[in-house]
C-alpha cells in the first residue's frame, strides 16, 4: 500500500489584495470587461486550464468549484489537462479553439501561431474573440500574482 504525504504549503508572503488595493480594484473591473459576452462554462475551462499550466492552485481550486457551481460535469473538468485527446464530443469546437488560444497565450513562447489565431477567430465574433484574449491575459495576470505570493487555495 503506498501513502501519500503531502508536501507542507510554504507560509504566504504578502496580502496582496490588502497591499495594492487600487490594483485589486483594477484586475477585477477588467476581469469583469473580459468576460462580458462569454459563456460562463467557457470562460471557467479556460481559467482552469490556464491555472493549470501556471501551477497555480490558488485559482485552480477556486475555478474548478465556480464551474461546478456553474453546472459544469466532473468529466470535462477531470479532461482538461488532455483536452486534445479526449473523445470527440466532449468539448465542442469553440471550446477546443478556446482552449489551443489560452495555452498558447499562458506559454507565449514563439507568440500565438496563426492556425490557433485562425481557428478561433473562425469560430468567436470579434467581440467575443477579443474577451477571450483579454480573459486570457486576467487569469494569466491572477495567476502569477497568487503564484508569487503564494495564496493558499481554498482561502477564496
Amino acid at each position: 500500500m503506498t501513502t501519500h504525504t503531502r508536501t507542507p504549503q510554504p507560509p504566504a508572503r504578502l496580502d496582496h489584495a490588502r497591499t495594492a488595493p487600487r490594483v485589486l480594484r483594477a484586475m477585477i473591473a477588467l476581469d469583469a470587461a473580459a468576460r462580458e459576452g462569454l459563456d460562463p462554462a467557457l470562460v471557467e475551462l479556460v481559467q482552469i486550464r490556464s491555472s493549470q499550466l501556471n501551477g497555480c492552485a490558488y485559482c485552480l481550486d477556486m475555478h474548478v468549484k465556480d464551474a461546478r457551481k456553474a453546472g459544469e460535469n466532473d468529466e470535462r473538468i477531470y479532461l482538461l489537462t488532455a483536452w486534445r485527446e479526449a473523445p470527440e464530443g466532449v468539448y465542442s469546437p469553440r471550446e477546443r479553439a478556446a482552449l489551443a488560444l489560452a495555452e498558447q497565450i499562458t506559454r507565449i513562447d514563439g507568440g500565438v501561431c496563426d492556425e490557433v489565431y485562425g481557428r478561433a477567430a473562425e469560430l468567436f465574433p470579434e467581440q467575443e474573440l477579443a474577451g477571450l484574449i483579454s480573459l486570457c491575459c486576467t487569469i494569466n495576470t491572477w495567476n502569477r500574482i497568487n503564484v508569487a505570493t503564494r495564496k493558499t487555495p481554498g482561502t477564496a
